[in-house]
């Protein structure tokens, strides 16, 4: 059986001389990359030797596992034989329906076993097992007092951590997510996922299909990006909403989900009951929701709005676990004891106690802000950065 191997040094090399020592006919040994090309080169040497392999043993990263080499493949009657590095490379191939893609240091016997058999080996259905993730909220009120700079950093913390964690951007009034990664907006994202539930077709690996990587430390963190156009809010209905989210703890362990301030149900035409509303996404994920992490913009106005929203939040999410933030905390907004203020208040008129306090931090804000990355700077004396990983800490 004639097999190409896709593999970037130095694996490649001893992959074709493992299979090569099985017995297997290694035809030649290619950049994973140069399936890339081979897409738009009709004329190229890779597409000659796809059209006289069997097999290709592929490294499935999800720069190179994309659905136009998928394609050129099937045209070539080329099956392929994953191999991976990371757990998250492992879904990427189970999310094209790909055999059980096979540790890219392990043993050669166990590939050349797939080739030979035509990978009738157990599948690893990690993805679709019982465990459930957990849903997390990030919510606050108008004021801008830092929704998406919180959620964004507590998933980027959780997913350096090691925790397989997803954010999700289901604000349907000023979605940021994706320029604040610097990612394209015209991905298909949470939208998409929120279709997909209404022909019973979406799961984990199609959810690793649509979200995009964004590489932070131990686990790439699975961003689902908003929508592009604010007319796009009705694709976020409570119901797909629900649906998408209930699917999404089977995919991840954590679930961030970014959302939009306001909290009202009836804010559209009180005549027509099933008329969409703008805030069903919003209310949907409280509604889901695990842990609600609200912020509070740290002056009277934005505790006071904050008050306000959080007391209906506790009739939208009775069981939810709330776990109230104090953000852009600074002398003399609030007096001289700024922390001691709030912490009156917020106890006596929302019963909220164990307050988190984040620091007013522009310098750590700004730099992540023009870098394009969440806040969670490497650098000593970040105080904004190391206060919110001993937030995340603690979910």
């Amino acid at each position: 059986m004639t097999t190409i191997v896709a593999a970037d040094e130095p694996h490649g090399s001893r992959i074709a001389r493992d299979l090569s020592a099985e017995g297997i006919d290694v035809a030649g040994l290619l950049r994973p990359h140069d399936m890339v090309q081979a897409v738009a080169d009709a004329a190229s040497r890779t597409r000659e030797m796809l059209r006289d392999a069997e097999t290709i043993v592929l490294h499935t990263t999800r720069a190179v596992l994309v659905p136009d080499v998928v394609a050129l493949c099937d045209r070539n009657a080329v099956r392929i034989v994953p191999v991976a590095a990371r757990a998250a490379e492992s879904r990427a191939a189970a999310s094209f329906g790909l055999d059980r893609a096979h540790d890219i240091d392990g043993d050669a016997a166990e590939i050349a076993a797939a080739i030979v058999t035509g990978g009738d080996l157990p599948r690893d259905v990690s993805d679709g097992g019982q465990q459930r993730g957990a849903i997390t909220v990030v919510w606050g009120p108008h004021g801008a007092p830092g929704r998406t700079t919180l959620a964004m950093a507590i998933a980027a913390s959780r997913a350096m951590g090691g925790v397989r964690t997803a954010i999700v951007d289901a604000d349907t009034h000023a979605p940021a997510v994706a320029q604040r990664l610097g990612l394209a907006d015209d991905a298909p994202g949470f939208p998409a996922a929120c279709r997909q539930t209404d022909y019973g077709v979406l799961d984990g690996p199609e959810l690793t299909r649509l979200s995009v990587p964004v590489e932070i430390g131990r686990q790439p963190l699975e961003v689902l990006t908003g929508i592009n156009r604010p007319s796009r809010w009705p694709e976020l209905s409570a119901r797909r909403v629900h649906a998408a989210l209930d699917t999404a703890r089977s995919w991840c362990d954590d679930v961030i989900v970014d959302v939009a301030a306001p909290l009202e149900s009836s804010e559209e035409v009180l005549s027509d009951a099933d008329a969409p509303s703008r805030n069903a996404a919003t209310l949907a994920a409280l509604a889901a929701a695990d842990r609600v992490v609200a912020v509070a913009s740290a002056d009277a106005v934005g505790l006071a709005r904050f008050v306000r929203g959080v007391t209906q939040i506790q009739e939208i999410a009775p069981t939810a676990t709330i776990i109230p933030v104090v953000n852009h905390l600074r002398r003399g907004a609030l007096g001289v004891d700024g922390k001691s203020q709030a912490r009156r208040l917020l106890g006596r008129f929302a019963a909220l106690d164990q307050i988190a306090f984040l620091p007013h931090d522009m310098r750590t804000a700004d730099r992540a802000l023009l870098d394009a990355r969440p806040v969670l700077s490497p650098r000593r004396g970040s105080p904004l950065a190391q206060g919110i990983r001993g937030l995340a800490a603690t979910l």
